[in-house]
């Protein structure tokens, strides 16, 4: 079969009986069970540094740094990606998929330098992140600042 020559629509139906079905029930389980996991242990944390005498701010604060740094150290030993294979979203869409989403092109680009290798690439995936989110509280603030003047 020359695939160069085929309609989008051929091609559509190729790649379709080529492709191996995805176990959406199975995946859906396993991010639900893990992101609760992970959600639990955060709500853990939370009573335990509230039970150490922080307020409620103090101590959210204190289970994002937490959950931060422990997914970092796993991304670092290599143990989070594993955990991230079976279950998908459900390690992405909490505060750790972030500290992944920021340690993986560190640790991936390390053999390259310090700065050149490691910073570089923790910039490359914090740059957008810190230029968007300043940007829209610069828009927000103005906005605000002109919905008071007039």
């Amino acid at each position: 079969m020359d695939l160069n020559n085929l309609s989008s629509q051929e091609y559509n139906a190729y790649v379709q009986s080529k492709a191996k079905p995805s176990p959406m029930g199975k995946n859906l389980v396993w991010a639900f069970l893990v992101g609760g996991f992970i959600c639990l242990i955060g709500q853990g944390l939370m009573d335990f540094y509230k039970s150490r005498g922080l307020g409620v701010e103090a101590a959210g604060t204190a289970v994002s740094v937490t959950l931060i740094f422990v997914t970092a150290l796993l991304t670092g030993i290599g143990v989070f990606d594993n955990i991230a294979k079976h279950a998908g979203a459900g390690t992405l869409v909490p505060i750790t998929g972030f500290a992944n989403a920021m340690v993986s092109p560190a640790m991936e680009f390390k053999q390259e330098g310090l700065v050149t290798g490691t910073a570089v690439k923790l910039f490359t995936v914090a740059g957008p992140v810190l230029v968007y989110g300043i940007s829209a509280s610069v828009i927000y603030g103005l906005i605000l600042w002109i919905m008071k003047v007039v």
